[in-house]
């Protein structure tokens, strides 16, 4: 169906209320409600929704809300229910090459649990050892770039575009044995920008807090062992319910509980998880359905609205003109990255490969995932880029909702860019294009 360009304003609509309304005092309050995010999700989304029924668009609307958005919100809530109900317990003297070794620890696990699921376990810990510090706003946001997004780009486990690049034919250990040295260097670097940063800041943090952090020392210690076994049921599913090993799940005749067969399992774990964790070990977690909820609401809008916006840059003659000026991989690093921070980064991965083997550049989509140069660009602005807004990847506005809940002031939508991602991401994603692409 062709899309006329109009179409792109509900999505815009959307982004601005993210970005805007937080900021006004009044409106501000009233955005704080879930219920009221999912309000402005469903104004904007049903409309776009009813016009690309009613215009030939439903079957791909439908396969975006149903087959795309539930599966990542049921993906993120099994992630967080079953990273919720493991406690680790303690409280380290929060100096920098502290926090830096847990940025760490996160960083290494995001490859391998995905994003979600090491930023989830993480940042209890995090937010834990920095909890007698005054000067906290700048580790979240480390968090968010380093083990939330940046860290996930070693396997298909990492992050959705890659899984779905793995799901179209790229070999399963594509990413570590072609993109460790991209995934050291930006790891490295901001490993080392955020302990020069803390160590400024734990310079500054005033006595009676660096009292209160030494006086509350306490080793680590884990509970809620069930969880890692749940945890390893959703890596499980991740990797094998798809239509790679199952091929009836992928059929084009095949009904949509087949299809969800993976968000079926999901649901379970998410009850296995639930009623199998001691209520004392989510309590200590400060557990709540919130953060879930919140992104819940706010990316049903993102998603519907999204719809169109995808069409129209996947069409043919979108594509043609795109193609004409993105032709040489490093344009394909920071196209990639453009949309992916503010489109979801899996849908936009694909349609950039997509483009890739539209234009020429790769002869096949077979070709166009094992082509090295074109591979790794687009999977650097996938992932990485993702990092650069609240809503480019599904775990950011989630450790934003737990931060703030945690009483952690953070910057508003165009704050984070304005005083983070473009002063200090950017640049070291720079770095690594210009070394490696």
């Amino acid at each position: 169906m062709s899309i006329p360009g109009w179409m792109l304003i509900p999505f815009a609509v959307m982004l601005l209320c993210i970005a805007v309304i937080p900021l006004m005092p009044k409106a501000g309050e009233w955005w704080e409600s879930n219920l009221h995010k999912l309000y402005v999700s469903l104004i904007l989304g049903v409309p776009v929704g009813i016009w690309m029924c009613c215009n030939g668009g439903g079957h791909e609307f439908l396969h975006t809300v149903v087959y795309d958005y539930i599966p990542f919100i049921l993906l993120l809530m099994a992630l967080f229910t079953t990273t919720g109900g493991i406690n680790i317990r303690g409280d380290l003297k929060a100096k920098p090459i502290t926090n830096t070794g847990i940025m760490a620890v996160g960083w290494a696990l995001a490859s391998f649990m995905g994003t979600t699921g090491a930023a989830m376990l993480m940042i209890r810990p995090i937010m834990k050892n920095i909890s007698e510090r005054k000067y906290k706003t700048h580790t979240m946001l480390f968090f968010i770039a380093i083990v939330a997004n940046c860290g996930g780009l070693l396997s298909p486990l990492g992050d959705p575009p890659l899984f779905l690049l793995f799901q179209k034919g790229a070999p399963f250990a594509w990413w570590m044995q072609n993109m460790i040295g991209e995934w050291l260097v930006t790891g490295l670097l901001l490993l080392i920008v955020y302990f020069i940063i803390d160590t400024y800041y734990y310079k500054k943090e005033p006595k009676c807090c660096i009292e209160a952090d030494e006086k509350n020392y306490e080793k680590m210690s884990i509970r809620g062992y069930i969880n890692i076994f749940w945890l390893l049921c959703v890596i499980a599913s991740t990797m094998f319910i798809n239509a790679t090993y199952i091929p009836a799940m992928g059929a084009a005749d095949a009904p949509w509980y087949l299809k969800l067969l993976r968000e079926w399992v999901f649901i379970i774990i998410i009850l296995g998880s639930w009623f199998t964790t001691k209520k004392q070990v989510r309590i200590d977690n400060n557990y709540s359905w919130t953060p879930i909820l919140e992104v819940a609401c706010v990316f049903v809008g993102i998603f519907a609205t999204m719809a169109p916006a995808l069409l129209y840059l996947g069409s043919e003659s979108v594509s043609a003109a795109i193609a004409e000026v993105i032709k040489a991989p490093w344009q394909y690093v920071y196209s990639t990255g453009l949309l992916s921070s503010f489109l979801d980064n899996a849908p936009t991965a694909m349609v950039f490969n997509s483009m890739a083997v539209g234009a020429g550049h790769v002869s096949d989509i077979a070709a166009g995932l094992t082509n090295d140069e074109y591979l790794k660009a687009i999977s650097m602005g996938a992932v990485f880029f993702g990092s650069m807004t609240y809503i480019g990847n599904g775990p950011n506005f989630m450790v934003k909702s737990i931060a703030e809940q945690n009483k952690i002031d953070m910057p508003s939508f165009f704050g984070y860019m304005i005083k983070f991602s473009l002063i200090i991401l950017l640049p070291i994603f720079i770095i690594t294009q210009l070394i490696f692409i």
